[in-house]
Order: structure tokens, then sequence, then C-alpha cells
């Protein structure tokens, strides 16, 4: 997941460093409502773009709406994609990594932090988005690395979402 690009970006660099020509996949994931990243992206024409605004999402960690140079320099190079998601996915993140299947290790994620799992969750289950899940390249014996970055920091509102089912699909 990205706000402004800065652990994407070293992380990327990282695994650059690392595995070189044999890097895995990455994708980078923003908030619908703060999408800089992806809008740089899909613009395709050399220049920043910020989103203004009252960037509105669950996903306050992520809602930055402004790229950092440095490390645009290293995503826009390196990622594979970009994708912008609702925050519906997050929610489902957050209700998947508290209710862990059996042998599993519960997670108590924010909404930033459980993005991408949420959004690994719905490319995989959700027909309508076979597109996406072919632009993962996800199956059944994938192997997936989602970084969480953020805990429950708002116990008010992650109950509304875990217990309650708020920002359920819509």
């Amino acid at each position: 997941q990205a706000g402004v690009g800065s652990l994407a970006g070293s992380v990327q660099g990282f695994f650059a460093d690392i595995y070189g020509s044999s890097c895995p996949l990455t994708f980078i994931v923003e908030p619908k409502g703060a999408d800089c990243l992806y809008q740089t992206a899909a613009a395709n024409d050399g220049s920043l773009h910020s989103v203004t605004g009252r960037l509105e999402t669950i996903m306050a960690g992520l809602a930055c709406g402004e790229p950092n140079s440095i490390a645009w320099e290293i995503i826009g190079n390196l990622s594979d994609g970009f994708i912008s998601c609702p925050d519906y996915t997050a929610a489902q993140g957050m209700r998947i990594l508290g209710n862990p299947l059996a042998g599993d290790t519960k997670v108590s994620a924010g909404e930033s932090g459980a993005a991408t799992v949420g959004l690994v969750a719905e490319a995989m289950r959700d027909e309508r988005l076979s597109d996406l899940k072919q632009a993962l390249q996800l199956d059944e014996n994938s192997v997936v690395l989602c970084f969480n970055t953020e805990g429950d920091t708002d116990k008010e509102n992650y109950r509304r979402i875990v217990w309650d089912g708020a920002y359920s699909r819509e």
C-alpha cells in the first residue's frame, strides 16, 4: 500500500537490489479517494499528479494525495501496476485479518494496513475481477506478500468495520 510512496519505494528498491531481474511482481495499492500514484501512472506524461480536496477514504494513513518525487522515480520504474481501490476493500481485509482461518494468526489491522489483503481476497473471489486477478497473476498456488503498516488505531471504527460490517461491499 502507498500514501506518498516512500515506504513502497524503499521496499521496491530493496527487492530490486536483492533480486535484480528476478524481482517479484509489485503492485501499488491506494485508496480511490487519494490515488496520486495511480493518477500519475495513468497520466504517463512525466509529471506528478496530486489528488486534492478532502481525500475522502477510511484509509487515513494513505490519504496523502501528493506523490514523493524521489519515491516516484523508483516506483514509476519498478512497479508492475497501480491499483486504486474502494474503501470496502480495506474493510474486507480488516475482517479477514481479524478473523483468520484455523491455524493462522489473528492480526488487528487498521484500514490502511489491511487494504492489500482485502484487494487480494476480492481479486481471488469475485469473478467480475478476473482481469485484475490475471494482471496480478494470482491463482491457488500464488505466494503473496502484503505489508501491514497499521494496527487498529481507532478502536471504535475498528469495531464498526469488523463487528458491524461497516463499509461492506456496495
